[in-house]
């Protein structure tokens, strides 16, 4: 892994550490060979990157086709910094692995509260859980410093 004027590992704590949570700009190529960029809800696992998506969805049939993905998380407020990862993706439709992930995410981004009605909200088909293995992270700290 690649890294870019910030300390080792600090990619993993500028994504799970913020609040409110960063959405991840998931970048996928689509079968034409054009790029797409969607948002996604995040969460760190060890040295991945796990979300979910819906099989039937443009960022489904893109991941399950080529799994090469590119990720972008930015802090917008001065002196701005981000990550970019590069990797690879994996797909898991296993029910116990969409019902925690699903948690565990929805837990990030709308609050423990809410967490469990996601989670089994988004534990059903079509979804998916994609865990990417990073290959290449790219990031810079306080940009305009």
């Amino acid at each position: 892994m690649g890294y870019t004027d910030a300390p080792e590992g600090w990619w993993k704590s500028f994504i799970t550490e913020r609040r409110p949570a960063p959405t991840g700009k998931l970048a996928v190529v689509r079968a034409d060979g054009s790029p797409h960029v969607a948002p996604v809800w995040v969460d760190v696992d060890g040295d991945d990157v796990v979300f979910m998506t819906a099989a039937d969805t443009l960022k489904g049939k893109a991941i399950r086709r080529d799994p090469r993905v590119a990720l972008c998380f930015d802090d917008e407020r001065p002196p701005f910094s981000f990550v970019t990862i590069r990797g690879t993706a994996t797909t898991s439709t296993d029910p116990d692995e969409l019902l925690h992930w699903g948690t565990r995410i929805a837990g990030r981004y709308m609050g423990a509260e809410q967490a469990e009605a996601y989670g089994r909200r988004n534990a059903v088909p079509p979804e998916m859980v994609v865990r990417v293995t990073v290959d290449r992270v790219v990031a810079k700290v306080d940009v305009a410093d």
